[in-house]
């Protein structure tokens, strides 16, 4: 197997003057790998070196709903390991006090290959990613004073603390940069789909799903591209407005007339654990989804213009190339990230 090492170093910080406090205190760097088969990676490793009582520390974090104003809801409700850290089976998020969003959960997986994050990319740094829902008041409405206060009056917090940062102080900046630790680490590259890319043992694709593996290439993949299976865009696939929710896409961010009902290309891996689909999870199946493409895209200002062949709409799919694609796509799914237990709560 051919991997590039992308090597992330930091000095080691020791505390204290005993050889045992020293020891305890250690902070070790963690490895990134960046496998053959991927893209260069988009994070910026510099500006928060990966280390061990970091992601330690951000794990904790993800786990904890005391991060929430009803103690509960942690961001590991929404995002569950096992189902590609989704909320699969769930329309919309879930928050606290029975609040329901007007959007499906997205993953979390390969994040140190997008350069956006949310459907409507209301950020562009990982790092800064969590303030978002934390702060919602119908995701956690956390109150970060509240937050900070219950840290620092958390022996197991204040030793994570001072283990994983250089100034051990406990306050948002250095609790967003464990988070972005964590969920930076939470990478999906072992599918069989990999293995068949890295000519590794356990790769070989059945011959439906090499052909739908072709018809991907031919049909997909200027969107879902590369083997992260997404261009980081945002572009309008043709889904009718649900005019209960009207939810405007990036507009809402850049306000810009040509990003109206536009959303974040996701990525395809683990795509057959993550249903429902869509920015408002409106399609529980992979068929559903590619009769939409097929049959179902509506015409509009900024739909995107690969949708748009001369005087017909979508993308022209017969029963057999559908069941072909949802074969490969079957392929994407690494069970290995679904059980790794780095990532597991317990």
């Amino acid at each position: 197997m051919k991997t590039h090492h992308l090597w992330l170093f930091l000095m080691p910080l020791f505390w204290g003057c005993s050889n045992d406090e020293s020891a305890e205190y250690q902070n070790i760097p963690l490895e990134f790998n960046v496998p053959s088969n991927f893209p260069p990676v988009a994070y910026n490793f510099a500006n928060n070196p990966l280390t061990e009582k970091g992601f330690e520390l951000g794990k904790k974090l993800f786990y904890d709903g005391r991060l929430a104003s009803d103690g509960v809801v942690s961001c590991g409700f929404c995002h569950i390991q096992e189902d590609a850290f989704t909320h699969h089976g769930h329309t919309f998020s879930h928050g606290v006090g029975d609040g329901i969003g007007t959007r499906n959960t997205p993953p979390i997986q390969n994040l140190a290959y997008q350069t956006t994050f949310m459907w409507d990319g209301a950020t562009d740094h990982l790092d800064l990613q969590a303030i978002i829902p934390l702060t919602s008041e119908i995701e956690m409405n956390g109150n970060l004073n509240n937050i900070i206060a219950m840290m620092k009056g958390d022996a197991q917090y204040r030793k994570l603390f001072r283990q994983a940062f250089d100034d051990g102080e406990i306050n948002s900046e250095n609790m967003l940069k464990a988070l972005g630790q964590f969920m930076v680490m939470v990478t999906s590259s072992n599918s069989r789909f990999d293995k068949y890319r890295r000519n590794e043992p356990g790769g070989t694709l059945t011959s439906d799903e090499l052909q739908g593996y072709a018809l991907f290439n031919q049909k997909c993949a200027s969107c879902h591209a590369t083997d992260i299976f997404t261009d980081n865009t945002f572009r309008n696939n043709g889904l009718p407005v649900n005019p209960s929710i009207n939810d405007i896409g990036r507009y809402r961010v850049t306000e810009l007339p040509q990003d109206l009902h536009k959303f974040k290309v996701p990525s395809l891996r683990n795509i057959e654990k993550t249903a429902p689909y869509m920015h408002d999870g409106r399609f529980y199946t992979l068929d559903a989804v590619l009769n939409h493409y097929a049959t179902g895209v509506i015409s509009s200002a900024t739909l995107d213009p690969l949708l748009q062949n001369n005087n017909s709409l979508g993308i022209p799919l017969t029963e057999s190339e559908k069941t072909k694609i949802i074969a490969f796509l079957k392929t994407l799914t690494d069970i290995q990230y679904l059980t790794n237990p780095k990532f597991a709560e317990f």
